[in-house]
């Protein structure tokens, strides 16, 4: 109830301010600063959605009010139907809320960044490998259905079809907003294809997920870096390319190193390391300060911390555990396939209640 009241009482603030600044845009003053006037449109033209969303979500309190009163004051088929239309308006009224909140967290500008995705196989050797090609299908797959590109930096390929690292850029409408909270350390427990006794073993794979950074956002200093050039090899490492195309790339003030070989031309393979260093050294800021404000609100979902165990991958039981909200499903092989946005939308609803959470603090 204490949660209801807080958040019917920011959005009467929300009506209220956006009132005051449709009579704040009639003022003469403003009219003449048109970069002022142009400042306050944008806020209210923000809180339109919010607004609309706020007067269907009272109407609809009041439409509550009114049938549970009929359901009590009243006997027979009235009362019946009055109780039936409570049911339904109060299921409505939970989702209009649910709405309501994602509407109040102001939006991240890194949201609508591209993200950059680094998969990289952790313990359990080939199984290991194999698991994070599983993530990689699983993402793209995703990517594809949600109407992304796909964009591949990187990749060092294992045995078996396995990878051992994979970095993507992923690109589309709120792309880094919705993958973010994928980054983490991924357990697997299956029966691996080499395993002949048919014993259950738990690989792990880490995903790092980072805003795609601008130049604008990290000034990186040429003398800063060392930059190697090599040839290009496969599976194996056998030479897939006759010049010294690939590049490694060294940022010597924090050890950073970031390769690329999946250009012919090395000054391709150049740019796009660089742009992958330019978001790791963004996201590491970024990282620095969510984990900031995880310390002071015990914050669970964004951390920024890569080490944590987020999920669980259980074959045997068909079920998929996101640790951090509690979160199950017995959809494993639908997820892996790339119907994974059920869990990303859990995830992101999770990180909204943080936010309005941390707010109200």
């Amino acid at each position: 109830m204490q949660e209801t009241d807080a958040l019917e009482t920011r959005l009467r603030e929300s009506v209220e301010r956006r009132e005051a600044l449709a009579h704040r845009m009639a003022e003469p003053e403003v009219l003449a600063d048109v970069g002022l006037l142009r400042e306050l449109a944008r806020e209210h033209s923000a809180l339109e959605p919010l607004v609309r969303a706020s007067e269907r979500y009272f109407k609809l309190l009041d439409d509550l009010r009114q049938a549970r009163e009929v359901a009590a004051e009243t006997d027979g088929e009235l009362a019946e139907l009055a109780a039936a239309e409570a049911v339904e308006l109060q299921v409505e009224r939970e989702a209009a809320e649910v709405e309501l909140r994602r509407l109040l967290v102001p939006g991240d500008p890194l949201d609508d960044r591209p993200a950059v995705v680094e998969i990289r196989a952790g313990t359990g050797g080939d199984e290991a490998a194999l698991f994070a090609a599983d993530l990689y299908r699983m993402y793209t797959r995703f990517a594809a259905e949600s109407g992304w590109e796909t964009e591949l930096i990187h990749t060092s390929e294992g045995a078996l079809g396995g990878v051992k690292e994979v970095v993507f850029i992923v690109r589309g409408t709120e792309a880094y907003g919705r993958l973010r909270y994928e980054s983490g350390v991924h357990r697997v427990q299956r029966v691996p294809e080499t395993e002949s006794q048919g014993r259950i073993h738990t690989s792990a794979a880490t995903v790092a997920v980072l805003p795609e950074a601008e130049e604008v956002d990290v000034r990186i200093d040429p003398a800063d870096l060392k930059i190697d050039v090599f040839r290009s090899s496969g599976p194996g490492g056998q030479s897939v390319n006759t010049t010294d195309s690939a590049v490694r790339i060294t940022h010597r003030p924090t050890g950073l190193v970031v390769s690329c070989q999946d250009e012919k031309s090395q000054h391709k393979n150049k740019a796009k390391a660089l742009r992958v260093l330019r978001s790791r050294l963004l996201d590491r800021e970024v990282a620095a300060q969510e984990a900031e404000r995880a310390r002071e609100r015990r914050m669970q979902v964004g951390t920024g911390d890569r080490s944590m165990k987020i999920r669980t991958y259980n074959f045997p039981q068909n079920r998929i555990t996101d640790h951090r909200i509690h979160f199950t499903i017995h959809r494993l092989d639908a997820v892996l396939g790339g119907d994974l946005g059920e869990v990303v939308e859990a995830l992101r609803l999770a990180g909204v209640e943080e936010r309005l959470a941390a707010g109200a603090e």
